[in-house]
């Protein structure tokens, strides 16, 4: 399997300096995954990892919220040929209004799939609406973890991973 971290970097998705996460919180490392999945080959490394990754998860669908996860949701989709829930970050305020495109019947059970987490907050936002929705969560999985949550999810590499390949600066 191709060297997922060499593959990030060659991208350009990972970037050094002072950086301004979504969370608000500042960071000397910006790890951008929606820039690396453009690449085909990324994409579809990083799909086959996290298929590998949930291969003893029990799930029957992939839930993911727009943007960054959309990409990754797909590619998984194909991997594991389940069905895929995307969540709006915001819900339409016209049209059918809907908070989600897809399907979640009581008792699902999700895989929810986000590129990168710091706070977790926005995977703690679709694990809470996917079981308001009736689902049940069986797994957090991400490409990078930033280990500054408390979901502990399953991740492709960690924060700490990364920060050491300073050959890579």
């Amino acid at each position: 399997m191709p060297d997922l971290l060499k593959m990030l970097v060659d991208s350009g998705a990972i970037k050094y300096g002072e950086f301004t996460l979504s969370s608000g919180k500042k960071s000397s490392v910006y790890i951008d995954i929606k820039r690396a999945v453009t690449r085909p080959d990324v994409l579809e490394t990083v799909a086959g990892m996290m298929a590998e990754k949930l291969k003893s998860a029990d799930f029957d669908r992939i839930a993911c919220i727009e943007l960054g996860g959309v990409p990754l949701a797909v590619a998984l989709s194909l991997k594991t040929k389940k069905p895929i829930v995307i969540f709006r970050k915001k819900k339409k305020e016209y049209g059918t209004q809907e908070e989600f495109i897809g399907d979640i019947d009581r008792g699902d059970r999700i895989a929810v799939v986000e590129d990168v987490i710091t706070t977790g907050k926005s995977a703690r936002s679709v694990v809470e609406r996917v079981e308001k929705a009736g689902g049940i969560v069986v797994a957090v999985i991400t490409v990078v973890d930033r280990e500054e949550s408390d979901l502990n999810p399953l991740s492709l590499l960690k924060l700490s991973d990364i920060l050491p390949q300073s050959k890579f600066q």
